[in-house]
């Protein structure tokens, strides 16, 4: 096994440039991966792979393998497993509350982005101001996915709904609400080692005054002097947290 370095990046620099891929953690044996779906069309009819071309897998909890194409089948395809290296999340206490906006496209815009600096939860909620409705998780997760595999990263990014923000503040954890009339800026939290975070973002209009209430007056911080729309303060957020984790 080869194991990354401190910050989860492999030391490798030639696999900035590969094609990544995702398999099941089930299809995985000691010896080969098995891809089928659209992965597997992706990897025959799109990149028209030839058995003995070099692929690199992932199966989304912190594994990536250089792999060869050994056999293509109608309608899946086996990889043998030549090296194997390791990453670690050091994002994995940290869970980012998003809540529908009224743009589904500054939405997913925000989730991918968030996925590319590192984040791997997230959970959507509907705030008191969201204006937009309906649940998307099929879709939520396919974008996740696919900034995953962008990214080069090695967890793939869970994704729930919850009904409110009251349902999230009785969870375990500590709540970090974010309001740009706060005094405090997030680069001043001190992030404590094994210790679960809840960042909650605000939709376009921001939380209100009940849902603020949740919380200690402690747990709200800022972002920046300026007011930010939702999704740029989400990927803020996840830009800075990269610096104290």
């Amino acid at each position: 096994m080869i194991l990354a370095d401190h910050n989860g990046y492999l030391e490798l620099e030639h696999l900035s440039n590969i094609e990544l891929y995702y398999s099941e953690p089930e299809k995985f044996s000691a010896e080969f991966v098995t891809i089928d779906g659209d992965e597997f069309y992706h990897i025959t009819k799109v990149m028209r792979h030839k058995t003995g071309d070099e692929i690199y897998v992932t199966n989304g909890r912190g594994k990536i393998y250089q792999t060869k194409l050994s056999s293509i089948l109608k309608t899946e395809l086996k990889v043998e497993i030549k090296k194997e290296y390791s990453y670690e999340n050091k994002f994995r206490d940290v869970l980012f509350c998003i809540p529908k906006l009224k743009s589904a496209d500054r939405f997913e815009f925000a989730l991918e982005k968030s996925v590319e600096l590192g984040i791997t939860n997230f959970i959507v909620f509907a705030s008191k101001r969201s204006v937009a409705k309906g649940t998307k998780i099929e879709r939520w997760e396919k974008i996740l996915l696919s900034a995953m595999k962008q990214s080069l990263r090695s967890y793939l990014p869970e994704v729930n709904e919850i009904g409110s923000l009251a349902e999230i503040a009785n969870m375990d954890g500590e709540i970090v609400l974010f309001e740009q009339n706060s005094e405090k800026n997030l680069r001043e939290l001190k992030i404590k080692p094994d210790k679960k975070y809840i960042f909650v973002f605000g939709p376009e209009g921001g939380l209100d005054e009940e849902e603020l209430n949740l919380v200690g007056e402690s747990q709200i911080y800022n972002l920046a002097e300026n007011r930010l729309r939702s999704e740029t303060a989400v990927i803020n957020a996840a830009s800075i947290l990269a610096t104290l984790l």
